[in-house]
């Protein structure tokens, strides 16, 4: 399951040193060609302890961790949304990912100028906020006309339908309330999907702070705290510094520096766990001699859509699952004694996967 959350934020935040990091960290990094400029996109293993457990007790021959894109936004500045900058270029490029992780400035510098002079995060973030907004906005405003005349005249029910959403959006975002937090049914947001509205899109605030903050946090990061509380939001503190750093250190000297510092996960892991939570994603396992591999799947999904997680035919011709948990691998030790303690479940295309679900799935086509 291919998912990105587009890394947006002001000039001079930290944004290119914290996807820097990220791409020294994964797997490999691309250059996806859009238009006149060219986002990046950094493909990030996702670090799971349970996988490791899996692979210490059937020994495979092939690891294959699951992963986690972040495609760095360029271009998105104050005005963008009437043609500052690189205009309205950005927005075709953010409207293709999941979730927005905002880069918001928490720490202060005599050698990085803020682009606006001083550092207000809250300042921040509603800059960028209010050009998301307005580029919504827009999209509602050119809409609007083309279809009032047959709502009107009411002989059109989908016509009707959209319009009293649309205006009803248009309200909202000329109140500078994003569209999420507008009081939609889920008929509605189902109807308006297409449209890929840029504050639909779930968003996390990622406080960048100095080095000496990573632990403590700071005055910033807690006005940043109450600002994400308000709006339903999510933070996860980083050091963009930090970092970079880590990403060029071996397992062992990572693990080392972390310590020394006294944190346990890297500021990039808790943005991927974040992230993950934010786009309610969880991972499922398969695992044998050959490969032990993780996957990732939408909270929700039954087992014929995670079978087609793996490949299309796997869900075409799907039959059943045979399903145990992770726990209860861990709880008596191997595949074989899961069987034996009659553990392991042969589920049906009803079946609702669980986080952590040990899968093999039958099929035939």
């Amino acid at each position: 399951m291919s998912l990105t959350a587009g890394i947006v934020g002001l000039p001079n935040v930290g944004k290119s040193t914290l996807f820097n990091a990220i791409t020294k960290a994964g797997a490999y990094a691309a250059n996806f060609p859009f238009a006149t400029i060219e986002p990046n996109v950094g493909v990030v293993e996702v670090h799971d302890e349970r996988l490791d457990k899996i692979v210490e007790i059937v020994k495979p021959r092939s690891i294959v961790p699951t992963s986690f894109s972040f495609t760095d936004i360029a271009g998105l500045v104050k005005g963008a949304s009437h043609g500052e900058g690189l205009g309205n270029q950005f927005l075709s490029h953010i409207r293709d990912v999941d979730a927005i992780c905002q880069v918001v400035r928490c720490f202060d510098s005599n050698t990085i100028i803020h682009v606006s002079g001083k550092v207000d995060p809250i300042d921040d973030i509603e800059t960028v906020n209010l050009e998301l907004i307005l580029a919504d906005l827009e999209v509602v405003e050119k809409r609007i006309p083309k279809i009032e005349k047959k709502a009107m005249m009411k002989v059109d029910k989908e016509s009707v339908k959209e319009y009293d959403i649309l205006k009803k959006l248009q309200e909202g975002f000329l109140n500078n309330v994003p569209a999420r937090l507008i009081p939609l049914t889920d008929e509605e947001k189902l109807f308006i999907k297409n449209y890929q509205f840029l504050t639909m899109k779930p968003m996390l605030y990622v406080a960048n702070v100095s080095e000496d903050d990573i632990v403590t946090g700071n005055a910033y990061v807690e006005k940043v705290r109450e600002y994400a509380t308000q709006t339903n939001s999510k933070v996860v503190v980083v050091s963009a510094k930090i970092e970079e750093e880590l990403s060029t250190l071996s397992k062992e000297d990572k693990e080392m520096f972390l310590e020394d510092l006294g944190l346990k996960k890297s500021g990039l892991e808790n943005l991927i766990l974040e992230a993950y939570s934010l786009l309610g994603l969880c991972t499922f396992f398969t695992a044998g001699e050959k490969e032990c591999r993780a996957w990732t799947f939408k909270r929700g999904m039954k087992a014929p859509e995670c079978a087609g997680v793996i490949h299309s035919d796997f869900e075409k011709g799907f039959i059943k699952a045979e399903t145990y948990s992770y726990d209860d691998l861990i709880t008596y030790g191997t595949p074989q004694k899961v069987k034996e303690a009659g553990k392991v479940r042969l589920e049906g295309k009803d079946y609702v996967v669980q986080d952590g679900d040990i899968m093999l799935f039958r099929f035939n086509i």
